[in-house]
């Protein structure tokens, strides 16, 4: 464990130097004024591919979950059934629950849509994503836009820090009204319900740091029928179908 530490907070030393590295000013115009234009790109070939693809559901989870566990399974099942309900899909392109959600809707033959991201480890785009729907990142803000911008719901399995940074993405977005009020549904009462208690008993009852209605902004469901079903009746309440 130790020399776990050590070599950790040794990687992150050389990106500290790295990051504070002396450079001229024509350097940092020089760099700067390329990721302006990289940024532009990403979100260019983003709107123009989305926009086209119709109403879809954004699946949310762990890119860690082996094919074996329940989880995994669920994923599936959610983006088969949504599929069939007249949804697509989109995932962050990877393996595990984004792998999952994407195999679920290309056995359907639905619309299974990729947004994947360049990290150094664990990412690699899955091959259920249609090849005309998957788009590679450099940066997790355009991408996160992407995420929300093209969904009609999110569906927010078990996952890591990424997971939870999409999913607070999505209820910040919603809490201030910046996109509609679409279903965010967290599936694993067992994995969520700690973080919903703390919402609730730290955030709301003992800092008052979000309002009471701010809990009625998702919903907790146990079984992939369930999670569909909340965003089918969040949608028939509209009298909207998925081809609206």
């Amino acid at each position: 464990m130790n020399e776990q530490l050590e070599d950790f907070e040794k990687r992150q030393e050389e990106k500290i130097l790295q990051a504070f590295k002396e450079r001229d000013w024509s350097e940092i115009k020089s760099a700067d004024s390329w990721v302006i234009f990289k940024v532009m790109s990403e979100f260019v070939e983003g709107f123009e591919k989305l926009s086209k693809i119709g109403p879809c559901v954004s699946i949310f989870g762990s890119a860690r979950t082996p094919r074996e566990n329940k989880f995994y399974l669920m994923a599936e099942e959610i983006a088969a059934k949504l599929v069939r309900h007249g949804y697509g899909v989109i995932t962050g392109g990877g393996p595990g629950i984004m792998e999952a959600g994407n195999k679920g809707a290309h056995s359907q033959n639905g619309k299974s849509v990729g947004l994947n991201i360049v990290l150094p480890f664990e990412q690699f785009n899955n091959i259920y994503i249609d090849q005309d729907k998957l788009i590679t990142f450099d940066y997790f803000f355009v991408r996160k836009v992407m995420f929300t911008k093209y969904a009609q719901g999110f569906v927010v399995l078990p996952g890591g820090f990424g997971t939870l940074d999409e999913l607070f993405e999505a209820l910040t977005l919603i809490q201030t009204n910046k996109i509609g009020k679409f279903p965010i549904v967290l599936v694993g009462r067992e994995y969520w319900q700690g973080l919903i208690d703390w919402i609730k008993n730290t955030m709301l009852d003992q800092h008052k740091n979000v309002n009471a209605e701010d809990l009625f902004l998702f919903s907790l469901v146990d079984e992939p029928s369930e999670a569909v079903k909340v965003i089918d009746d969040f949608y028939s309440k509209y009298l909207l179908s998925p081809n609206f």
